[in-house]
């Protein structure tokens, strides 16, 4: 497997790359829109978070950005390819499984601070323009997932760039990154309650709700799937903050309703 990624051409890299994203993308997405729209309803287990209907055309915008960054990252695999290719990175060519976990683990962790930190930027004055393509999807469903502007697609696609110039990483570490990204990602966009006998959003595995919050309300919870940042640098929310703009909204649905 190691040395696949140091033979291969630099089109091929990025023809397998779009193929990977693609699948990681289209496998997610409907295995999370199984999960919360038909089976877990049909068990009576879970619910849904924001209540509120999705509008007319917002999956098919989703889709359609979502396409285009499927291509910009799998194009942009030619960027740890070239720093193998350069010498200025190098995989491990054996590494035990205790190791494997290890990195996995240490790159979990640098990717939730570099999505942050990358977060919190895309919602300046000065970048988030970049941004709100994103957050139109008030309420969330997995095919916002990758429903975002290049720009920010771009930013949020390197994590990996800086890791591998200081270690040298197993192959199957560096593959796990976008597998645990988008496990994580579909699940914060699911607007659907996994967790259901945990109802404090604020408990560790609770990122759909914390990431609900944030959709719903636009600032706070900046964090990818763990609480740790946000809690650290004061932007985390309350379980309620996005309750009375959510009781508006429905109230005022139902009276164009009635009138």
């Amino acid at each position: 497997m190691t040395a696949f990624f140091y033979d291969i051409s630099w089109y091929g890299m990025m023809a397998v790359g779009v193929l990977f994203f693609a699948a990681l993308y289209l496998g997610f997405g409907a295995l999370n829109h199984a999960l919360s729209q038909w089976l877990l309803p049909a068990l009576g287990y879970g619910g849904r978070l924001d209540p509120r209907p999705i509008p007319a055309g917002q999956i098919r915008r989703e889709l359609r950005h979502s396409a285009l960054v499927v291509l910009l990252f799998g194009a942009g695999m030619v960027f740890p390819w070239g720093l193998l290719q350069l010498g200025w990175a190098r995989l491990a060519p054996q590494a035990s499984a205790g190791q494997i976990a290890l990195e996995m683990l240490a790159l979990i962790i640098w990717n939730e601070i570099h999505f942050y930190l990358n977060h919190r930027l895309l919602h300046t004055r000065w970048l988030q323009r970049f941004h709100l393509p994103h957050h139109r999807s008030v309420v969330t469903t997995p095919w916002a997932t990758y429903s975002l502007h290049p720009l920010e697609a771009m930013m949020l696609g390197n994590v990996i760039l800086l890791p591998m110039v200081v270690h040298d990483f197993s192959v199957y570490s560096l593959m796990m990154v976008p597998v645990f990204s988008i496990i994580f990602n579909n699940i914060g966009h699911s607007n659907y309650d996994f967790l259901p006998d945990y109802q404090h959003d604020r408990w560790w595995l609770n990122g759909a709700r914390r990431h609900h919050l944030h959709h719903a309300c636009y600032h706070g919870n900046y964090g990818f799937m763990f609480p740790f940042m946000d809690r650290w640098l004061g932007t985390d929310l309350p379980p309620d903050a996005a309750a009375e703009k959510i009781r508006r909204a429905l109230a005022k649905a139902e009276q164009g309703d009635a009138a």
